[in-house]
């Protein structure tokens, strides 16, 4: 947790420094500043971390049942550790050995349509009848009926979350929450307790859902939509991408038609993603496993879409200086929430740093 809390430090950054130090080394002898890469106020998060606040934090997730997952912990997702930014640290309530086992998200529009929640039920109950672990985002439509159809069949769901462990949202998804971790699934998140929504950590949940699945399941998402952002991190994280079509005038689905152009798989039924998939067998469990993967294809990706966020345009509009968003919006003239998006994305690729009062370039 002190790790976590080291301010203004890329995960990778942090990754590289357990390569050279353990944590016990790091806290209790720490080195000499000038053989970090630690500015002032990082260096003063090592040699003095804020040990209440710390301590405070584990007590309110002991206090409601949950349980603290570090990134060396058994129970942390692998495929989690995959990706390019995963968190340091995860948040569980519930079964967080299910964690590991093979996973497809389902995701989609909060405002589905009547056959857009029933197809999201079906394909949920038929993924959990053939022991899959179904993941998704608590939200409302086509996640809420994901889960739905997982429980009311008995089976596990993950319900990945953008808010503190302690905070459901919406709220009336509180008695869903309860059944998935009494079923024996799990809540998952990354953000400390007391931690409100904000539109910035839906896109943060996103990769998170994604990245700890071996294929996502597109379900009514429109053109701008988080549903998108959810897929195109998969694309990032080299997962396998399938989309639901439907009528060609519902603006609900026009996302989930331009994922198929760009070459997700059509799925119309639970065999179209069995035949992208394999099945393997542990613990007496039927679990699909991704295809191997091309590595190489996958660094030139990675690197692409890295050159792609450096050259941004609207990175040119955060300073060195603390930028306010609506000074970024002003100057970059894009919507708010398309900013609000962009700039999570590099965020999340060290690009930028979220601060008090908007943004700082890194």
């Amino acid at each position: 947790m002190a790790f976590k809390f080291i301010p203004r430090l890329a995960i990778k950054k942090k990754l590289a420094l357990l390569k050279h130090y353990s944590l016990t080394e790091l806290f209790t002898h720490p080195p000499n500043k000038s053989a970090t890469p630690f500015t002032d106020k990082q260096y003063q998060a090592v040699i003095s971390p804020n040990w209440q606040r710390i301590d405070e934090i584990i007590q309110k997730i002991s206090d409601i049942d949950g349980k603290i997952i570090p990134f060396d912990h058994c129970d942390y997702p692998e495929k989690l550790k995959e990706i390019y930014d995963p968190p340091l640290v995860l948040f569980v309530k519930g079964n967080s050995r299910i964690l590991n086992r093979g996973q497809v998200a389902i995701v989609g529009s909060r405002n589905a349509s009547i056959h857009g929640r029933e197809t999201a039920y079906q394909f949920g109950k038929e993924l959990s009848e053939q022991g899959i672990v179904v993941n998704s985002g608590l939200a409302l439509g086509v996640d809420a009926h994901a889960h739905k159809g997982v429980v009311d069949n008995k089976g596990v769901t993950v319900a990945v979350i953008a808010t503190g462990l302690d905070i459901c949202y919406p709220a009336r998804h509180k008695e869903l929450a309860k059944r998935i971790y009494e079923n024996g699934g799990a809540i998952v998140s990354e953000f400390i307790p007391n931690t409100p929504p904000k539109a910035g950590h839906f896109p943060k949940r996103n990769r998170i859902i994604s990245g700890m699945s071996d294929g996502v399941l597109v379900i009514e998402a429109a053109i701008k939509s988080g549903s998108l952002i959810t897929a195109r991190c998969a694309l990032e994280q080299n997962r396998d991408v399938f989309a639901v079509p439907g009528n060609i005038n519902n603006p609900q689905v026009k996302g989930c038609h331009w994922l198929i152009k760009q070459g997700a798989k059509l799925v119309d039924e639970l065999a179209d993603i069995i035949d992208e998939m394999r099945f393997d067998s542990k613990n007496g469990l039927n679990l699909y496993i991704k295809k191997s993967i091309n590595k190489e294809k996958e660094k030139e990706s990675k690197k692409s879409c890295d050159q792609d966020l450096f050259n941004d345009p609207l990175l040119a509009s955060v300073g060195y200086e603390i930028t306010p968003v609506d000074t970024v919006v002003s100057r970059s003239k894009l919507p708010t929430d398309v900013v609000l998006t962009r700039l999570t994305m590099l965020e999340l690729r060290g690009l930028v740093s979220a601060v008090p009062g908007g943004y700082l370039k890194n």
